[in-house]
C-alpha cells in the first residue's frame, strides 16, 4: 500500500510508512500547544525554527494552522489568520519543506498556496467555503476532506450519530465526489474521520476500529489522535501535552489498519514507534503483495 499525494507535491515519500505530518500551530490558543510557535516580537522566526525541528525529527511535511479548531474555540478573523500563518509557511517552503495549510477559509488556503503551500488540510469538507475546491484545483494541491459536522465552537455540544462508521463513511464518500467534481484529482485527494471533532468517545472508538473500512474508500486516509482528550479519558491524564503514551499506541494501531497519514506532535517518538511496528509487520507480510 502506497500514499501518492506527489501529484500535489512532488515531495512526500511513497513507502510502506505512512507519511509523518508535524503540527505547527500558529495559534495563542490551540489546546496542547498554544503560543508555543509564536514569537514575542511577531515575527515567524520561532515557528520556522519549529517546522524546521520537526523535519529533523522525521516529519514529512509540516501542516501549519493560523485558527485553532478545538471544541468551543471562537473564530479567527480571516486577515489575522492569513497574518499568521502565511509567512511561516513562505519561510518554511524556502527551506525545502512540504507544507500543508490546516484552514477552512478560500482566502487563507488561497494565500498560503501562492506561497507555496503544497496541501490543504479542510477542516470544514463538509461544507467547504465557497471557493474552496476551486481554489485548490486551480493550484494543482492536494486535498485533505476532514469530517465535521458544524464548527469547532459548538462541535461538542451533543454529538449524535444513529451510526457514526456508516455516516461519516457516506459523507467522506460525498466530500471527495465534490472534490473530484470541481477538478481536484483523484491522487491528489485524502480523508481524515475527524477523530475528536464532533464525536464522543464512542464515536472515536468506532471510528477507530473501522479504519480498515474506511481506507476501502480510495483516497488515502489521514488519522489525527495526537494528545486528543479522548486519550485523556481513556488513560486519566489531564494534560494534553502529557498524552504521549496514548498518542503513540493509537498512532501505530492506525498505521497498522491502514492509515497512510499521521498528523502528530511528537514527531521523533512516532516515526521511532512506526519503525518498530514496521520491521514487526515487515516479517508478516507477503514479500510480493506486500501483505500481511
Amino acid at each position: 500500500m502506497t500514499t501518492d499525494l506527489r501529484h500535489a507535491t512532488g515531495a512526500l515519500p511513497t513507502s510502506r510508512r505512512p507519511v509523518v505530518m508535524g503540527v505547527l500551530n500558529v495559534t495563542p490558543d490551540s489546546f496542547s500547544d498554544g503560543g508555543r510557535a509564536l514569537g514575542a516580537d511577531g515575527s515567524p522566526d520561532r515557528a520556522i525554527a519549529l517546522g524546521l525541528a520537526m523535519i529533523a525529527d522525521g516529519a514529512d511535511c509540516v501542516d501549519v494552522g493560523g485558527e485553532s479548531t478545538r471544541p468551543g474555540a471562537s473564530p479567527v478573523a480571516v486577515d489575522d489568520e492569513r497574518a499568521r500563518v502565511v509567512p511561516v509557511v513562505a519561510g518554511l517552503v524556502a527551506h525545502g519543506v512540504v507544507v500543508s495549510i490546516d484552514t477552512r477559509r478560500t482566502a487563507v488556503a488561497r494565500a498560503a498556496l501562492d506561497a507555496g503551500a503544497s496541501l490543504v488540510n479542510d477542516v470544514g469538507a463538509l461544507a467547504p467555503d465557497d471557493g474552496m475546491l476551486a481554489a485548490v484545483a486551480a493550484a494543482g494541491a492536494g486535498y485533505v476532506a476532514m469530517h465535521l459536522r458544524g464548527e469547532p465552537r459548538t462541535m461538542q455540544d451533543d454529538p449524535r450519530f444513529d451510526d457514526v462508521v456508516a455516516e461519516v463513511e457516506a459523507e467522506l464518500r460525498t466530500a471527495v465526489d465534490a472534490a473530484r467534481a470541481a477538478g481536484i484529482a483523484s491522487d491528489a485527494l485524502a480523508i481524515d474521520p475527524g477523530i475528536g471533532f464532533g464525536k464522543t468517545l464512542e464515536h472515536n472508538l468506532a471510528l477507530l476500529r473501522a479504519l480498515p473500512r474506511l481506507c476501502a474508500l480510495g483516497p488515502p486516509v489521514l488519522v489525527g489522535t495526537s494528545r486528543k482528550s479522548f486519550l485523556g479519558r481513556l488513560t486519566g491524564v489531564a494534560s494534553p501535552s502529557d498524552r504521549l503514551a496514548g498518542s503513540l499506541a493509537s498512532a501505530v494501531l492506525a498505521a497498522r489498519d491502514g492509515a497512510r497519514i499521521l498528523r502528530v506532535h511528537d514527531v521523533a517518538a512516532t516515526v521511532e514507534a512506526l519503525a518498530v511496528q514496521q520491521a514487526i509487520d515487515a516479517g508478516q507480510r507477503d514479500p510480493e503483495s506486500g501483505r500481511r
